[in-house]
């Protein structure tokens, strides 16, 4: 009796494990949404890691995430470290590579709960209404991370985190294009201005001169 429970339980691990193998040894995922404003925007956001507070959909798993910058103030060589909870986990991220308004290329480094290392992959286009900004991210599946893919969908789960992230870019790209407009139209308004009190004076100083043929007016006796 059990000596066949045995072989069954042997049996069926065999065929989990043959069907584990079959999984696609490698996985890339991404999503596109239009973010407002000129490419420079967009890209400024995830070009520097000091700018993922305003979109990143993981900043905010833990409110004590520990976070270590360093190598280049952004762009190649900028390295972000993260500790936090069981939600956050640990690792790191390094810029690889830089295109301005272009492309942006990142090395992702997870330590905690589990190690793996993975591209993630901004690329930037022009569109009629902003910018199509299409994050990816591609790797390796190992045995886990097939065995994991059986129970679990992770375009659907990851795809909803980049989602998320692309919309809080949205919001923040929104508020930059407000906050140029404003500048904008405060310089203009300046330049307006400047050109008004340029023209009282030039039209105060052309008053006050003497006419052009006129009798000098010889200064009173005393």
């Amino acid at each position: 009796m059990f000596k066949k429970i045995a072989i069954g339980f042997a049996v069926a691990l065999l065929l989990l494990v043959g069907v584990i193998a079959t999984r696609p040894s490698t996985f890339t995922l991404s999503r596109t949404a239009t973010v407002p404003g000129t490419p420079d925007i967009a890209f400024a956001l995830v070009n520097d890691f000091h700018q993922w507070g305003q979109w990143s959909p993981w900043e905010k798993l833990d409110a004590n995430l520990k976070r270590v910058y360093g190598g280049a103030e952004s762009g190649v060589g900028a390295t972000y470290a993260w500790a936090g909870n069981s939600d956050a986990g640990e690792g790191r991220m390094t810029i690889e590579e830089s295109k301005t308004d272009e492309l942006i290329r990142i090395k992702l480094e997870f330590i905690k709960p589990f190690t793996a290392t993975n591209t993630a992959t901004f690329a930037f286009k022009p569109v009629q209404d902003g910018v199509a900004v299409t994050w990816s991210m591609s790797g390796e599946n190992n045995f886990m991370s097939k065995a994991f893919s059986l129970f679990f969908d992770m375009d659907k789960l990851v795809g909803k985190d980049f989602e998320n992230g692309l919309a809080n870019m949205r919001t923040a790209a929104e508020a930059e294009v407000a906050k140029r407009a404003e500048a904008e139209a405060a310089r203009k308004l300046a330049e307006a201005k400047a050109a008004q009190e340029a023209a009282a004076a030039a039209a105060a100083a052309a008053a006050a001169a003497p006419t052009e043929g006129a009798p000098a007016v010889a200064a009173p006796t005393p």
